[in-house]
């Protein structure tokens, strides 16, 4: 095993290897940049390596995982690469001598979503099982040829054992708001962020809020697909006037928004980390998740930081607001003990942990 850099030696030279989706951006692209830049920060010399990435058609996926296969990153420009580390899937079928993990997560369609309405392949044609049952065999080797394995999240590790037999180490990162995040009392208004998409079930809000205290308001800061239907369910639910649609916020806004929020809404499907808890946290807010929404759950305690509720029962969802809309105090109980829960997650010991493991 490795050891941190020497800072007298020659600085070491290493490629962040990560797919692209063009004009999209998420948790996965904030985790790489934050990655780099604390590579940097210690003056590692650091290279974002990167390929446009598509899923659809079949064989196109196929051709992303070729591409990443036929890489070559033991050198560039006559100078070695001592050390590549992969991330999000397809990227870690990149092969090198020193590969390090730090795994976001991999083609969920063919695991953890494989049989679900948000996969595309289904256990009812053999076509799909084909191509699933190769496909996972095929994912499974490329992730075993890497020696030191990593991921964001526990949920992400047990994914990883359950569908393919392989051990890893969960390793914990902040949020780029993390620094900024700061309380200014408990307000009127719940807060969703992140992207508008069925996995994110920002209707379920919504539903809530319809059953909740008529002075209780929703912000919802994102945007994406779900956008339109979930302005039709609140004006259907009757709760429009009280929801407001801030689509892409500024991170400025967004601190804001943290600072003055009663609580933080965030119960997406099988989440594989999830910034929202650790910045509702950061800014002392209890979240309200669900039963199934996988990493919130490694940080989220019932009745302790938020509550986890079950997923399909609104008027549940709607009483721990009410109690923290007519009890500001228990909000704030909550809230605090959210942001000890997630004190010691650092940039600093991540990517100490990261360098000590290296091959």
């Amino acid at each position: 095993m490795g050891s941190a850099p020497d800072p007298s030696a020659a600085p070491l030279t290493v490629a962040v290897c990560a797919p692209q989706v063009p004009f999209v951006t998420g948790g996965a692209e904030e985790f790489v940049r934050g990655l780099c830049a604390e590579l940097a920060r210690r003056g590692l010399r650091v290279e974002l390596v990167t390929m446009p990435y598509r899923w659809y058609p079949r064989r196109q996926l196929l051709r992303s995982v070729r591409m990443w296969e036929l890489a070559d990153l033991r050198e560039s420009d006559g100078q070695r690469v001592d050390l590549v580390i992969s991330t999000k899937f397809p990227s870690y079928f990149v092969r090198h001598p020193r590969h390090v993990l730090w795994l976001t997560h991999q083609y969920r369609q063919a695991y953890d979503l494989y049989g679900t309405p948000y996969s595309d392949l289904s256990p009812a044609g053999l076509r799909g099982r084909l191509f699933r049952g190769r496909f996972v065999r095929r994912d499974t080797a490329a992730l075993a040829r890497i020696p030191v394995r990593f991921t964001i999240s526990a949920n992400t590790s047990d994914r990883l054992r359950r569908f393919n037999g392989i051990g890893s180490e969960p390793l914990y990162h902040p949020s780029r708001l993390a620094a900024a995040l700061r309380c200014q009392g408990y307000g009127d208004f719940v807060l969703s962020v992140g992207r508008l998409d069925p996995l994110k079930r920002v209707d379920r809000l919504l539903q809530a809020l319809a059953r909740a205290d008529k002075g209780l308001r929703a912000v919802i800061a994102g945007s994406g697909p779900t956008e339109d239907g979930l302005r039709r369910l609140a004006t259907d639910l009757g709760v429009s006037s009280r929801v407001e649609f801030a689509g892409r916020v500024s991170d400025e806004r967004l601190v804001e928004l943290y600072a003055g929020c009663l609580a933080v809404w965030y119960a997406p499907i099988d989440e594989d980390y999830g910034y929202v808890t650790l910045e509702a946290f950061g800014a002392a807010k209890p979240v309200l998740t669900c039963s199934d929404s996988g990493g919130t759950l490694e940080f989220v305690r019932d009745g302790r930081s938020g509550f986890v509720l079950p997923p399909d029962d609104p008027a549940a969802a709607a009483r721990c607001l009410d109690l923290l809309r007519q009890r500001p105090g228990e909000a704030e109980r909550l809230g605090r003990e959210g942001r000890e829960a997630v004190r010691g997650i650092t940039w600093e010991g991540a990517v100490s942990r990261l360098l000590e493991a290296r091959p």
